[in-house]
């Protein structure tokens, strides 16, 4: 009796499960959208993953995934096409190393004299950035 209970509870989830797990093993592709204000990279394209980098960590997105909300921090985007190929983006043409470097540690150089609490703020925005940007170049 409660072996029945169980399995006619456990039962939704399970096939939920198993969806997803074909999902990310077999063929089931998502149509995927990436843009930039002034730039389309993706329009309802057939994708097999995004990863893309969040404030609790970078994660991936496959087809059928489970809904989620995070908040997007700088860093590559990287997509994963149906044929196995990537593409990263950083929302922008990436610098060359030096100059990365040279704009990280001026924003490094402006965070120790912002004057307030919102210039620190916007400051610490252009670091996180610019250590993404390094980052991504090495």
């Amino acid at each position: 009796m409660m072996a029945a209970r169980f399995l006619r509870r456990a039962l939704p989830v399970l096939r939920q499960t198993r969806s997803y797990a074909e999902a990310a093993t077999g063929a089931p592709q998502m149509s995927f959208t990436f843009a930039s204000p002034t730039q389309v990279f993706f329009k309802e394209a057939s994708v097999k993953q995004v990863d893309v980098p969040t404030l609790t960590g970078a994660f991936g997105i496959l087809p059928a995934h489970v809904p989620t909300l995070q908040v997007l921090r700088p860093g590559v985007v990287t997509v994963f096409s149906d044929d196995g190929s990537s593409v990263k983006y950083f929302g922008k043409p990436l610098p060359q190393r030096k100059s990365a470097r040279a704009n990280l540690e001026k924003a490094q150089s402006d965070l120790a004299s912002a004057s307030d609490e919102a210039a620190r703020a916007e400051v610490q925005i252009s670091v996180e950035a610019n250590e993404a940007i390094v980052k991504a170049l090495e």
